[in-house]
């Protein structure tokens, strides 16, 4: 079970949003992280979506959150998280 987990709230139409998950899909699997952490996209055109990133107070998209055991370890709010922030929430 994964460790860690990396919640992207976006949409489908944001280009920003795509640039991010996949960017952190990339470094999660090139820093060999795949066991140890979840990368969960939340669909902020749905219901469910808005309503956890209600919970969440998330009001820009995209918006990357990375959790441990509910701790929140980091957080970028509209912009695309910088590899060596990412890697250190999630290495460190």
């Amino acid at each position: 079970m994964a460790d860690k987990k990396v919640l992207i709230f976006g949409k489908q139409s944001c280009a920003k949003c795509t640039t991010t998950k996949n960017k952190v899909g990339h470094y999660v699997s090139k820093w060999g992280l795949d066991e140890q952490v979840s990368v969960i996209f939340v669909d902020m055109d749905t219901l469910d979506g808005l309503s956890e990133g209600a919970f969440r107070d998330v009001w820009e998209v995209p918006t990357t959150i990375v959790e441990q055991k509910h701790d929140i370890l980091a957080r970028w709010d509209g912009k695309v998280p910088q590899s060596d922030s990412l890697r250190n929430s999630l290495l460190g």
